[in-house]
This record gives C-alpha cells, structure tokens and sequence, in this order.
C-alpha cells in the first residue's frame, strides 16, 4: 500500500516533511489539504485526523501525526542516510535539543509574523497593531541570535559539518518569515551562507518547488475564503491581535 502523507504547503512543518521524502526518495501519495479553505474540518479529513492537524502520515493501517514525529519515522523505516538523525548520541543530543528549541520559539516567532502579516488580513479587515507585530519580530531577532549563537556558530550546518534533521526544520521556519515580507536573512551574513548550502544540499529545484505557494504573494492575495470560516475564526484571530 502506498504511503499516504496529507499536507498543505503553506504550512512550515509540511514543507518538512515533504522535502525529506522528497530528497530521500521516498514513494508517497500526496493528500492536499488546504486549512486556510476550511478542508481540515471535512468529515473525510476527520476520519483520518481528529485532531484536525497536518502533516498526517498514513502508512497502511498506521497513521501518524506530528512532523518531528513522522520525520523520525520515515528516517527509520526507510534507513536514509545517517547524517539526517545521527547514530553518534552526542550529536543525536543536539538534533533532538534543536528541534526541542525551536518548537517554542523560532517557529512560534514565524508561524506569528506569518498570521499577523499574511493570514488575518484575508480574514478581518482591521487593522493590525503596529506594537503587536513590533513585539514579534522582536522576539525573532532575539531568536535568530540565539540560533547563531548556540546552534550554528561557526559550523556549516547547525549540528556540524553535516545536514540533519535541524537544518531542514530550520530553514522551511525562516522561510515562512520571507514568505511574509521579512527580511529574514537581512544583515545576517552567517544566516545566509547557511541557507545557501542548505539548498544546495537539498536541491535548488526542490527547494523552490516546496517554497513556491509561500513565496507567491499574487496567490495569496487572491486566496478565496470560505465565509462560514471566517465566521469561525474571527474570534480566535481578534485574540491574537490584542
């Protein structure tokens, strides 16, 4: 049976997921799923996923979700190359740590500049707080440091001499950040050399193919929301911009 992984390419741990098979040849069924139309509250998608999340991994009778979680999987059942999860313990450590880390900050800092910029303008027309996405960024900044301070330091990739697991995690984060207008790279010449060679690693075509929608403003723009959802997440969007 075909593996069978339910994605929606706007969404930072999907890209993931996708690149990795991708890279790694891994033969899957694609299952999109657009959540900014509402497709994860379909009755279909419920069967799959209560939770109501993406990515889902569905192996035959299996399913999974939680991109760290299905990273690991498909790592493990289909034996790719070690230096994605490292059998060293030490340097496995510092993948897990990362990935640990950046669960609470770079991709909070991102996911937020990305709603605040990007999302809840489709849904409210209301303007956003300029001291609300002030206090974002700069908790990116901060971050961003402390990523090249404790992480990347002076290493080509994040846990050494090596792509893991961390640099893919990584970099689809501060993409989403570009895929919001922000410059994320911008006066970080250690950050950009990085980025540099993980798309080289991974492959320049795959890498724009997974970051096209992201990166695509015009779509966005004229992205059509279903009413009945906007309707359901205004409240849930309001909290956010206070």
């Amino acid at each position: 049976m075909v593996l069978e992984l339910y994605l929606d390419m706007l969404s930072q741990p999907c890209r993931a997921v996708y690149i990795f098979a991708k890279k790694n040849n891994i033969a899957f069924m694609m299952k999109n799923i657009e959540m900014l139309k509402g497709q994860q509250f379909s009755e279909d998608f419920n069967k799959v996923n209560i939770l109501r999340k993406v990515p889902v991994l569905k192996d035959g009778d299996f399913t999974l979700e939680e991109s760290t979680a299905i990273l690991l999987y498909l790592s493990r059942k289909y034996n790719t190359p070690s230096h994605w999860y490292p059998p060293d313990m030490k340097k496995r450590g510092r993948v897990d740590e990362f990935l640990a880390w950046q669960q609470s900050t770079i991709h909070v800092s991102c996911s937020k500049i990305f709603w605040l910029k990007v999302v809840i303008p489709m849904f409210i027309n209301q303007q956003l707080p300029p001291e609300k996405l002030h206090d974002v960024t700069e908790d990116l900044t901060t971050n961003l440091q402390k990523l090249e301070d404790k992480f990347l330091r002076d290493q080509p990739f994040l846990i050494g001499t090596e792509i893991s697991l961390a640099d893919l995690v990584a970099i689809v984060e501060l993409m989403q950040c570009m895929g919001a207008g922000w410059e994320t790279f911008e006066g970080r010449p250690k950050l950009q050399e990085w980025r540099k060679r993980v798309e080289v690693f991974l492959g320049k075509e795959l890498f724009a193919e997974a970051h096209a929608r992201i990166l695509n403003n015009q779509e966005m723009r004229n992205m059509t929301i279903d009413p009945s959802l906007k309707v359901q997440l205004k409240p849930f969007l309001l909290k956010m911009m206070k």
